[in-house]
Order: C-alpha cells, then structure tokens, then sequence
C-alpha cells in the first residue's frame, strides 16, 4: 500500500507539473505593439504568453501609423551631430505636456535608447532618418523606420513566432476578468467567429487593448474643458481602440483618470466608404491653405495640433475646407501606412465628396463658402507669396525657421480647384487605466490590483505626455511600458530561462503560377463573401476588398495553398507575414538623414 500511495502521489504531482507548464504565465489582450512587446519580454525569460487579439492579425494601432519613435540619444543623431539628452527631452516633455506625469517622463527620457532603440535594432528594426516631429521638441528626434509602422511590429511577431512559447488567439474578445481572493487569476473570452465562450487562467493578465477614441461618446463626454465640443469630430486611431481595457479592469477595482487628455489633428478627411459616417484619415495637403466657411484663412496651416485644434473647433460649424490647386493636388496624401497614391486617387474619384470646380466662383458654390470672400482670400495669399512674407500667420518668410511645418508656398493659380472637407480627428487617447511605475494597475486607494497590468494607450501612455504629445511619444511609451509589464510579472513568478531557440521564421513562400489565381476564383467569391460582415472577419473583408478593387492575383498572398490540396489548405501564419507590406507601406515623410 505505501508503495501505491507513492505512485499516486507521483502521478499527481506529474499532472500539476504539466497542468503548469501549459497554463500560461501572462495572458496579454491586445496584440498592438505594447502587447506584442510585453509578450516578447516574457517569453524570452520563460513565461508561456497567451495573447488574445479581437481582430484576425497582429499590428493594432501601431501598423496603421507612420511608425515614427521619439528617442534620444541615438547613434543616428550623433551621426547627424544632433546633440540630445534625458535632461533635455525631459524639459520638453514638461514644458509641451504642462502637467505629464514625471515618473514616466524621467524612465523614458533615460531609457529610450536602450529599452527601445537598441532593443528594436537587435531585433533589425533599421531607422532612416530624425525629424523634428513636433516644434515642442529643442532638437530632432523623431525616428522614422523602414516600412513605417510595420516595420517595427513585424519584426517583434516574427520573433515571437519563432520562439514558440506564445499562443495568439485571434478573433477573441476577452468578456471579463476572473478573480479569486482579491487577485486576477485569468479572463472569460468569446470566439467571435464561432461564439464559443471558454475561461483562461494565467498567473497575471496585461491590459493592452488600445485606446478610447472608437467610442466618440466617450470622447464627447470627456473632451477637454478648454474648447468647444465640435458638431461633428472623425475617429482616427485603430478599428479596436473603444475603451474595453478600461471597463474589464472595473469590476476588479481598476481606475481611470485623466480622459480629457485626447491627442487629435485638425485635418481630419472623412472615409466616404465608411458605412457608418464616423472615420476619417489625417491627411497633409501642403498646396493648400485653410478656409472656413466663411471663406477666410484662419490658422497657420499644418501647424501642430496643439496649436491649430483649439481654432478649428472654434470655427463655424467646428470644420473647414482644405483649398488647393491642380498642383497642390500633387501633394495631398493620406498619413496612414498603406495609403499609396493609387487609394488617394481613389478619394478624388468619389462623388461630390473632395469638391472640385474650374474656376474658385464655381468651386464657392460648390462649397457653400462667399465667392467674394475666397476669391479675396486667394488673392491677398498669392499676393505674400509673391511678396516673400506670410504677414497673417507666418507660415513662410525670412523669419520662418521650420520648414518642416512650412513647406515652400505655392501660389493657387492652376485650375482646376479643390476643397476637401476636414473635421477634427479623435487620434490617440492620452489618458485611460491608471498604473504606478511598474504598470501595475492601481485601484480607488491607490493601490496595486493584484494580478492586473496595464500599458501602451489603453493607460493614457501612463500620461507621458500631459495634455499635448511630442509625436513619437505614442508608440515609443507603449513598447517600453510592455517590457516593464512584463519584467513585473517576470519578477513575481521567477520563470527558468528556455533554452535557447535556433529556429528560423520560414518568410519565403513557393513559386506559383498566377494562373492558379482562376482555381481559387472558381471556390471563393471574394464580393459575396466581403458583403456579409460576419463577426470575426473584420480585417479578411478590409484586405480583400483591396484584392477586389485592385484586381489581385490570389497567389500573390497565398502561394503557399497552392497547387490545392484538401489536407493542407490553410493559411501559413510565418509566409502571412511577408505580404503584409501589400496594404501597410507607402511612401515615408522625409526626414534628415545621415550622408
């Protein structure tokens, strides 16, 4: 009997042993570039990662972007005989911010090159240039990557995969938070393409669910006390950003603090193909001037949204209109990776949206603007070109230093003429769950919710930036407060280090002949398939309506299903992530560079 009992006894602990090893140290919700970050750092310690993401890929706010980082310090500066400090990124950060939150502020400003640029160059995130990014920053420190916003998740997701100790559950929504005791031990979650509900326990779970800024009520109800609320504002930032961290880490005692600290643009474009009237692009357009309703130019165009959102809302109607020329045309663009000019293009194309006129009475009439007032408004700005000096807001002249923010002038002169409608664009929420300096997060005492984390936009960025941000100061916080997370964890649960991995991320996929484009046509009808808006397929419709309006080759993405076979026809997640670069590249801003 003592023998039996001794083999029971050993099977059990055999079980716990391998009940442990499967269940995960960190269930991370939100695969953007904090959660991508923080599962990184985890697992290279040896926490096994779950990351539950509502949508079918990786990438959340962070691959719609331009990608630019604020660091200080970097090789690349030095290059460019840019001299920068933490001390002096930290004056910045509090005189532009007003009232950031100084703990942040100091981590960040003295960690941003190690903890962020030479950790994402190791992984080969390559930075081309610096610009000033915003006129808050004393020197140039906005980094721009190669591939823009994809070139920094790309390779974080590859590296993950090659590890091998996460497990991604796409298309889940996590419902609420378990807890035992006081402490958050797991999630509920719902597969939303199959509606199957299940719970995961974990030994603590990281909120990093993006922002607010899809719930525009929410930002109505929070918006800053200091202007004046517009008719109509445009969501700008990532399809998933509607506040859920902050309502899961409620029940569980989490707080929320600072949500009046949006960071929005002026030059908001409405989508004209979004069915529900509610998104919008940030857009550049620096052939144009900006016109109110009125018919009169009231602010230095382009200028940062610190300065120039304030006026917008102050305007008739809280919009105006973007005018330019058949030239100024030329330099209108879309800021969201993967707006190349051929999308652009398609903007024009649509009816009675971007106005356009031969001559600026007809483009008046058009617009509902005075002909009297703008053809005076145009005139008196063709005027200071020609005389070298904008006298009204300074957008050009000898005494214009800038010219990042203030582009050689061109005279509207060429027809035909253009109006695009701008509205201010809700960007990035600058406040959201409060975290002390570990990213734990904190409860109405302030106190520690144990088990629960925190980071990237879902925290307001930990309020880094105050009330107005830097430009770079976004996605930067958000990879650093990742890894903090995770060093928490990682310091309370004290894993063993894995081995280390010698695989490799297979990134090339096989030749295909495009005929077989005509196989996979002949079983998906991609417009049939696109209309139904089926929970779950969310970015399945956005890409594929991209294949169908471009006329693209199947194989161009899916090589790797081909010839057909019925036992292997699936989607290879390591080849999906050498075509991303189809949709979420285009060409970068100029920035300096070094020779």
């Amino acid at each position: 009997m003592p023998y039996i009992w001794f083999f029971l006894l050993g099977l059990l602990a055999m079980l716990a042993r391998g009940y442990a090893a499967e269940r995960p140290g960190m269930i991370i919700t939100g695969a953007g570039i904090a959660g991508l970050s923080a599962a990184l750092e985890g697992a290279r310690a040896g926490l096994h990662i779950t990351v539950i993401e509502q949508n079918s890929v990786f990438g959340g706010h962070a691959v719609i972007s331009s990608g630019g980082l604020s660091l200080v310090g970097t090789p690349l500066q030095e290059r460019l005989k840019i001299a920068d400090s933490p001390e002096l990124a930290e004056r910045d950060f509090r005189t532009w911010g007003e009232d950031p939150n100084e703990a942040w502020v100091h981590y960040y400003a003295h960690n941003s090159k190690t903890g962020v640029h030479d950790w994402l160059t190791a992984l080969g995130v390559e930075f081309l240039g610096v610009g000033q990014g915003s006129v808050g920053n004393s020197v140039p420190r906005f980094h721009g990557p190669r591939n823009q916003g994809l070139g920094l998740v790309l390779p974080l997701y590859r590296e993950l995969l090659r590890l091998g100790r996460t497990t991604f559950l796409f298309n889940t929504r996590v419902t609420g938070l378990l807890t035992e005791k006081g402490r958050v031990t797991g999630v509920s979650v719902l597969n939303l393409r199959t509606g199957v509900k299940s719970r995961l326990e974990a030994g603590a779970v990281l909120l990093s669910t993006g922002g607010f800024a899809m719930d525009l009520d929410l930002v109505r109800a929070t918006w800053p006390r200091s202007m004046r609320v517009p008719d109509r504002v445009l969501v700008g930032g990532g399809f998933f950003a509607t506040g859920s961290g902050m309502e899961l880490a409620k029940p569980a005692g989490g707080t929320a603090s600072r949500l009046d600290h949006q960071w929005n643009y002026a030059s908001g474009l409405p989508d004209p193909f979004d069915p529900d009237g509610k998104r919008g692009f940030f857009t550049m357009a620096n052939g144009a001037i900006w016109v109110n309703t009125l018919g009169k130019r009231f602010v230095l165009e382009q200028h940062e949204p610190k300065s120039t959102v304030p006026v917008v809302a102050a305007q008739p109607g809280g919009h105006f209109w973007a005018v330019f020329d058949a030239d100024g045309r030329m330099g209108f663009r879309v800021v969201h990776s993967g707006y190349t000019m051929d999308r652009v293009a398609e903007l024009f194309e649509v009816p009675g949206f971007i106005k356009s006129a031969p001559t600026l009475d007809a483009l008046a009439q058009e617009t509902g603007m005075p002909a009297g007032a703008l053809n005076a408004t145009i005139e008196r700005y063709n005027r200071m070109i020609e005389a070298g000096a904008d006298t009204d807001f300074g957008r050009f002249g000898p005494k214009v230093r800038n010219a990042e923010f203030a582009p050689p002038p061109r005279p509207i002169v060429k027809p035909p003429f253009y109006a695009a409608p701008m509205y201010i664009l809700v960007r990035k929420s600058m406040g959201g769950i409060t975290v002390d300096a570990s990213c734990r997060v904190l409860n109405n005492a302030g106190k520690p919710v144990p088990g629960l984390l925190a980071a990237g936009e879902a925290t307001g960025f930990g309020g880094i930036n105050g009330k107005n941000g830097l430009e770079g100061t976004f996605l930067g916080p958000s990879i650093l407060m990742g890894r903090v997370a995770a060093q928490t964890v990682i310091a309370e649960r004290k894993p063993e280090p894995p081995p280390p991995s010698s695989a490799v991320v297979r990134t090339t996929p096989p030749a295909a002949s495009p005929a077989l484009a005509t196989a996979c046509k002949s079983c998906h009808n991609l417009p049939a398939m696109i209309a139904k808006g089926r929970p779950g397929y969310w970015h399945f419709e956005q890409a594929h309506r991209l294949v169908v309006s471009r006329d693209l080759n199947c194989t161009g993405c899916h090589a790797e299903m081909a010839p057909f076979r019925a036992d292997a026809h699936r989607v290879d997640p390591q080849l999906q992530t050498a075509v991303c670069q189809h949709c979420h590249v285009n060409p970068p801003r100029p920035a300096r560079r070094p020779g």
